[in-house]
């Protein structure tokens, strides 16, 4: 099915801007789907119409019934259905790029400008290129979440309308130009069976991971969203809130006549007292 080390090297640079679960999630889809398909499955299916056999001589009819029994092969299916669960994660990749790409030149102006001057800084990644997800990029890595459990969950509907997920090993066929009702059989149908089954499994895996880090996003954004900040002063409030010297002196004019209420009232009880 051609090379996948280019796919491979692309969303493997996902890794460092993704969540814990994402990077089980591209682990899982590298190993358990891009590997196996493209190592045993597609062995497996190699044969898939060489070896569908047909009780008739009429010509094309074998032909006829191989597409009406499979519109389109597993293999082919399963590919189309990486690359399509895959492109909103390389369309997240980009994004990252730019805004690191970005802010990467805005630390080379902010390192070569005046200090008075007032120049943006940068909020979604460091010096070292390690990205926050906040912001603008949560929502777009939230979409991308969004479009993958839609594609996840299409194909996996798609799969069972298109051929079921068991290979069954006899298909009657009545298409023209067969004579008449033919009865077509296709080889290992036991282990296709099986493949499909575990590709269906990694599917559903699949996409009850996308789940959980969708509600792992939002649950850790109302949470840091609820949590109080601390409110950080600007020097001119800092200021404001110092007492000026009007209101020092007048403080020290106040505890003055206090004092001398209080001393004039104990030597009044002291005279009104017994001799």
């Amino acid at each position: 099915m051609g090379d996948w080390g280019f796919l491979s090297s692309l969303l493997d640079k996902v890794q460092s801007h993704s969540t814990a679960i994402g990077k089980i999630w591209l682990s899982v889809l590298f190993l358990f789907r891009i590997m196996v398909l493209g190592t045993a499955a597609e062995s497996v299916w190699d044969d898939e119409q060489g070896d569908f056999i047909c009780n008739t001589q009429q010509p094309g009819c074998k032909n006829v019934c191989y597409d009406w029994t499979f519109p389109i092969s597993h293999i082919r299916f399963w590919f189309l259905q990486i690359l399509f669960v895959s492109t909103p994660t390389l369309i997240y990749l980009g994004h990252v790029i730019h805004i690191v790409q970005k802010e990467n030149k805005l630390r080379e102006k902010l390192s070569g400008s005046d200090e008075n001057n007032v120049v943006k800084q940068p909020k979604y990644s460091d010096a070292a290129g390690k990205v926050k997800i906040k912001g603008n990029l949560l929502w777009s890595y939230l979409t991308q979440l969004f479009v993958k459990i839609i594609m996840e969950a299409g194909f996996i509907v798609g799969q069972y309308y298109l051929y079921g997920f068991v290979m069954v090993p006899m298909f009657p066929c009545s298409r023209e130009p067969c004579p008449f009702t033919v009865e077509c059989y296709m080889s290992r149908p036991t282990e296709k069976t099986i493949f499909i089954i575990f590709m269906l499994v990694i599917a559903c895996v699949s996409l009850v991971l996308n789940v959980i880090e969708v509600f792992y996003l939002l649950c850790t954004r109302v949470r840091g969203g609820a949590r109080p900040r601390a409110h950080n002063l600007s020097p001119e409030e800092h200021y404001a809130l110092w007492p000026t010297a009007e209101t020092l002196r007048q403080n020290n004019m106040n505890m003055k006549q206090q004092n001398r209420q209080s001393i004039g009232g104990r030597l009044e009880g002291a005279k009104d007292g017994p001799l």
